[in-house]
């Protein structure tokens, strides 16, 4: 009898799939920190899965810590610190698997930062994972900012000489 096909073999659902091809990009350094993650339709072409199975391998690794979003912009590989290891809320793939159903206002990360009358339900890790990441949104603002004046001030010296 023949083997079956690879797929077969694979039981996981697609999504989680995904996922796990591309921690393995990131913990193998293949898409550095600071890196954007490739976008929702090239992860729809490299896996065969549709727009909503992409985007769940991209919250799964979200959940994890390896990755942020800022809204607008795409998804980047998170920092690491000086001994090259990824934040503190990073988490193995079992306990994400092991807990995903278990988490308060699961819903709410999907639409965005939770309301403010929902704070009380919010853990200090989650409650520093928001503020991290609007830090990490400002930041990146402040940057094109910051490129966007020295355009300025450039085309202002060529047009005064």
């Amino acid at each position: 009898m023949s083997p079956a096909p690879e797929s077969k073999q694979d039981r996981r659902p697609p999504y989680q799939h995904a996922a796990d091809e591309l921690r393995r990009d990131i913990l193998q350094g293949r898409i550095k920190p600071g890196e954007q993650m490739p976008a929702i339709r090239e992860l729809q072409e490299r896996f065969g899965v549709a727009n909503m199975t992409a985007r769940s391998a991209l919250n799964v690794l979200r959940d994890e810590g390896l990755i942020y979003t800022i809204h607008g912009r795409g998804s980047f590989v998170a920092d690491t610190d000086a001994a090259g290891q990824f934040s503190a809320d990073y988490t193995a793939p079992a306990w994400y698997l092991a807990n995903r159903d278990k988490r308060p206002g699961q819903a709410e990360y999907e639409e965005g930062r939770p309301d403010d009358t929902d704070a009380a339900g919010t853990t200090l890790v989650e409650m520093l994972t928001e503020l991290r990441d609007e830090i990490r949104v400002l930041s990146a603002e402040h940057q094109e900012l910051r490129r966007e004046v020295e355009e300025l001030k450039s085309q202002q010296s060529k047009s005064q000489s």
